[in-house]
């Protein structure tokens, strides 16, 4: 398992085709997190792929206009929150989104 941090500016469309890069090429999408950094935004993808692949990933993904900077690092352990956060139920949520 690999991952990849990808910078990007949150234009339009941008994140989608970050996602379709790796979809595109049929792999599995396990993590995915995407979040503000900075004035930029930032995703982190874990993939499950091999050095062909994270050359044809590199090359996609610096061809999108929006990116700015795609760094991988080794390691399953990609997140070190609970997702959903701990304490908070679903139902509860949803139940505040539609109030």
């Amino acid at each position: 398992m690999q991952t990849f941090h990808i910078r990007y500016r949150n234009t339009q469309g941008t994140l989608m085709r970050i996602l379709n890069a790796a979809s595109r090429r049929a792999l599995d999408l396990p993590a995915v997190q995407a979040e503000p950094a900075d004035h930029d935004h930032q995703v982190t993808l874990a993939l499950e792929v091999n050095q062909k692949q994270v050359g044809q990933l590199f090359r996609e993904w610096y061809s999108i206009a929006d990116v700015i900077k795609v760094s991988t690092g080794a390691g399953a352990d990609v997140w070190t929150a609970p997702h959903p956060p701990a304490g908070v139920a679903l139902e509860e949520s949803r139940a505040a989104a539609r109030a």
